[in-house]
């Protein structure tokens, strides 16, 4: 006998209501109801008991992990990647801890894996309390030594895919040290919701040792395989700066929000809105060089009505262009030219 479709099974709202106006609930109760609708209605859809487990889990997962993060929610973290298997003596380790800390030393925190090697190198540069640790249980895996182990903003996951999630949404930027093959899926899943427009821009970093040549290898094959086949647009990988250099990552990570603040799609218009707002010159020049892929022009706007409503940002400048399609790779190019505007540069 077929299953009766889920908006068939109405759940008792004003129930629900009650419920949510008994715990205390004062802010985004109807998200916290369409959350226990669901529920309801999955348990109406007759699962099977390892499909309900798999739903608690991951939602007692995020609710931790969002408990987590909450109290860090103004604080910028960079997510940084690599192997477990890197050793202290190794290179890459020495270059993790510099760069750590040297980011650390900007009032940023670093978000890890929570796991040894170059996780271990990460929590070491920046120190316990400007480290954020989102762990996974592996049966085998070499465990992190004790102060990582008792590093005080750590969260311990059953799911990898519920760890991916805590690792992109609340970074500002990555770094990627050379890995295997979690370091590389972690690395073309965050490239494949840039290149798709499922994620904001943010700043991307393939570090490696000095006189490396892993980046640069993995550079070749984009280039010489997927450009060429026509797989990838050629400016895709534009978006990522390698380097064997402390000092430019850091640079890249810092300088990517410089002047750059955060984007809102309303509708099909694309607002950008920055820290300093650029001059007629400077909008004459941006337009010069970009208004090929923005249909009508680039120009300065007031907030819109949809950002008003969400008090989204009202206090800065910002501008608008209508994107082409398949054209989100010059929006990187786009951003690092309002970054190096002079009003952008003298301002600091």
């Amino acid at each position: 006998m077929p299953h009766e479709p889920v908006d068939a099974v109405r759940p008792d709202d004003d129930g629900i209501a009650r419920l949510i106006a008994e715990a205390g609930i004062r802010e985004d109760r109807d998200l916290v109801a369409r959350m226990m609708q669901t529920s309801l209605g999955l348990g109406t859809d007759a699962p099977g008991r390892l499909d309900l487990k798999i739903s608690t889990a991951a939602l007692q997962e995020m609710r931790a992990a969002f408990r987590l993060f909450a109290p860090f929610h103004d604080v910028k973290k960079v997510t940084i990647f690599g192997s477990a298997r890197t050793k202290p003596q190794d290179a890459l380790y020495v270059q993790t801890t510099r760069v750590a800390a040297a980011l650390a030393g900007r009032g940023w925190m670093a978000v890890t894996g929570a796991g040894p090697g170059i996780m271990q190198a990460a929590v070491a540069g920046a120190g316990p309390e400007k480290s954020i640790g989102v762990s996974i249980r592996l049966p085998f895996e070499e465990h992190p030594d004790a102060s990582v182990q008792e590093e005080p903003n750590v969260v311990t996951m059953k799911y990898f895919f519920t760890r991916k999630l805590m690792l992109v949404k609340e970074s500002s930027g990555f770094i990627y040290l050379p890995g295997g093959f979690g370091t590389l899926d972690e690395m073309f899943e965050l490239l494949t919701l840039q290149q798709t427009g499922k994620a904001e821009p943010v700043p991307i970093v393939l570090l490696d040792a000095p006189d490396g040549t892993n980046w640069t290898g993995l550079k070749k094959y984009v280039d010489e395989q997927l450009v060429t086949s026509g797989v990838i647009a050629p400016n895709d990988f534009d978006r990522v700066v390698i380097t064997d250099s402390v000092d430019t990552a850091v640079a890249e990570i810092t300088g990517f929000w410089r002047n750059y603040d955060s984007l809102r799609w309303v509708g099909d218009l694309l607002v950008l809105r920055l820290r300093h707002e650029p001059t007629d010159a400077e909008l004459e020049r941006l337009n010069a060089r970009f208004g090929v892929f923005a249909t009508d022009g680039i120009r300065r706007v007031e907030p819109l009505r949809a950002e008003r409503q969400d008090d989204d940002r009202l206090g800065l400048p910002r501008i608008a262009l209508r994107l082409e399609p398949h054209r989100v790779g010059d929006l990187f190019e786009l951003i690092r030219a309002i970054n190096e505007l002079p009003s952008a540069v003298q301002a600091g």
